[in-house]
């Protein structure tokens, strides 16, 4: 179970970022070319955005550009991502990141300049933008919380700087944190960040399970309070910001970008940790009984219902589970499957230095990136294809969206992910009729579909609340105030159902999410919309699929009331999470009655 360093890892179980450029040289080059385009655009308009033809020409001249600038910053961003280990790879990182900060800079007149043109211009300048309009019509709606040009040049030029706090949590838990080996029964495990989320967490064996559990949360203990630093840095820092910007608080300021009411975001929250709690205790109960453990801790929340039938799944039948269970979307999304499979769009491997967990990182008209760690589990399967659901949106938005256009809500932006999850699993269901084979597929849609997303990342939410609540009173947080807050959302959700041992409040450290605004609820606000929309589908067939793919090509051209009424459905309403939550309900009993049926445990 010893990491490899990236060097030594198969280079088939890797991305290839020469889709990207060929070479390293040619990012330079293309580098040096966007820095010209970027100068000149900057001599034509400077001070002559005050006519719409000018506008909407700046604008688009700013299209053609920003897509260059992509390509260059993952090309040398998702090398990092993948070692972070390796100074070389960092300085390249580094040093690109300078030089798109300062094309920024140098970008940075054209809002500014934009609403400071008045009204009747701005009004022409939407009438006759075509693939800007969207973002025109956003910018405007920002002018109230703009700052004079000469500020926001220079909140520009310090972005690199104020992206600080987030690059030293990834540094400190991918590059610095040392884990120990720890030894059960005379016998020596290692650990690392990845071994102890990808295997021991699930591991069977309860006492290798908790002894992990112990060492993983020992060792974090000792870099709590830098770890504390650098989020009260961040969270600060917005804040400060919203406060710059004339926002009524700092949630306002994060919302509003993404377009959702303080309601919506306060109802996923509320509602989740009042009405889902009971179920998923109910769940963690049958977990005990099933594996016939004395107590139920938060160390085995993980652990599987049914240990004995976990069958291991290679890369390969990965790629046949998936692109079968996803061809109900149609020939073109199975051949964006069979693409990143063939063409390496994935990196699968596991090495040292390498990011936890997975994303997809999507460039405008071209192939996304995915990253994961495989670990030959079904659980790995399903966050393929919970990848290839963002990879599935960029490919219809960039199609028919425009370089502004294509990027939808934040809100619902892991829509598409946990949508391919759903429908993998109700392929699946409907292979066997094979009452075992039936539980073991929907506890893997408990444990990890809704597992992961409407409890790990809706408890992350609840803690993020209560941490901005206290910053917005103008207090601030260190690591006991973190620690408090985080055992107090596990017991509120878990109550006498699961023990809540020592270490488990260090939680809050493991998630990169609290450094991306308001992110973390909006994992249950997607599969909210597409839980309805994979029974829509089930239930109405071709015609809810067409208009899943119309939702998927929609990119920001509809908010994400407008979005979720594409796919069928109104979220201005609790209706669909209450909806949601009692589909979640009906499957925990499913697997409830299939155990006693199965091997007699009755709850």
């Amino acid at each position: 179970m010893e990491l490899l360093r990236r060097k030594d890892v198969p280079v088939e179980e890797t991305w290839d970022l020469s889709l990207i450029f060929p070479e390293e040289k040619l990012m330079w080059e293309a580098l040096d070319a966007a820095k010209e385009k970027v100068a000149a655009m900057a001599k034509k308009y400077a001070g002559n955005l005050n006519t719409a033809e000018n506008i909407v020409g700046c604008l688009d001249e700013l299209e053609k550009i920003y897509p260059q600038v992509m390509r260059i910053m993952s090309y040398s961003s998702l090398a990092m991502e993948a070692d972070y280990t390796d100074n070389e790879v960092r300085e390249r990182y580094e040093k690109v990141s300078s030089e798109i900060t300062r094309m920024r800079t140098e970008m940075a007149f054209v809002d500014s300049e934009i609403l400071q043109a008045p009204d009747e211009v701005l009004s022409a300048a939407v009438e006759m933008a075509k693939g800007c309009r969207i973002y025109l019509q956003d910018l405007i709606a920002h002018k109230p919380h703009m700052l004079s040009p000469e500020t926001e040049k220079t909140l520009t030029a310090l972005g690199r700087a104020l992206m600080v706090p987030y690059t030293i949590y990834n540094t400190l838990k991918l590059a610095d944190i040392a884990f120990e080996p720890f030894t059960v029964n005379g016998k020596e495990y290692p650990m690392t960040y990845s071994l102890f989320e990808d295997n021991y967490e699930h591991e069977e064996d309860p006492e290798v399970r908790h002894a992990a559990f112990k060492a993983f949360y020992g060792t974090l203990r000792k870099y709590e309070n830098t770890t504390a630093a650098a989020y009260n840095a961040a969270v600060t820092q917005e804040k400060t910001m919203s406060e710059l910007r004339g926002y009524k608080d700092v949630f306002d300021s994060l919302l509003f970008d993404q377009k959702v009411t303080r309601e919506m975001y306060d109802r996923q929250i509320d509602v989740i940790t009042e009405r889902l709690a009971p179920h998923m205790r109910k769940y963690a109960t049958l977990l005990k009984k099933k594996n016939g453990l004395d107590k139920m801790t938060f160390a085995d929340l993980k652990i599987a219902l049914d240990p004995e039938y976990v069958p291991i799944v290679t890369i390969e039948e990965s790629h046949k589970y998936i692109r079968e269970g996803l061809s109900i979307l149609g020939e073109d999304y199975v051949e964006m499957v069979d693409r990143a499979y063939r063409e390496r769009w994935i990196d699968f491997a596991k090495n040292i230095g390498k990011s936890t967990g997975g994303f997809c990182s999507g460039i405008y008209q071209q192939n996304s990136y995915i990253l994961l760690n495989w670990n030959d589990r079904m659980s790995d399967v399903f966050t393929v294809a919970h990848e290839l659901g963002h990879a599935g949106q960029s490919m219809y938005g960039d199609r028919a969206q425009s370089f502004f256009d294509n990027d939808p809500s934040m809100y619902l932006v892991e829509a598409p992910s946990t949508m391919n999850e759903l429908i993998l699993t109700s392929h699946m269901a409907k292979t066997s009729e094979d009452k075992r084979f039936r539980r073991w597929v929907l506890s893997n849609l408990i444990s990890n579909t809704y597992y992961h997303n409407f409890v790990t990342h809706l408890r992350e939410a609840w803690y993020q609340r209560e941490v901005y609540k206290i910053i917005d009173a103008g207090g601030s947080v260190n690591a006991s105030t973190l620690n408090d807050i985080f055992r107090r959302n596990l017991e509120l959700f878990w109550g006498d159902a699961v023990e809540i041992p020592e270490g488990a409040e260090l939680t809050w450290m493991r998630q990169p999410h609290y450094y991306m605004g308001l992110y973390s609820y909006t994992y249950s606000a997607g599969l909210t919309v597409a839980t309805q929309a994979m029974l829509r589908i089930e239930k109405e067939g071709q015609k809810a699929v067409d208009d899943w793919k119309r939702f998927l090509s929609a990119g920001s051209t509809e908010d994400p009331v407008g979005l979720a009424k594409i796919a069928g459905f109104d979220i201005t309403t609790d209706g669909p999470l209450n909806a949601t939550i009692d589909y979640i309900g009906s499957v925990i009993d499913e697997i409830c009655a299939l155990t006693e049926e199965l091997d007699g445990i009755k709850l």
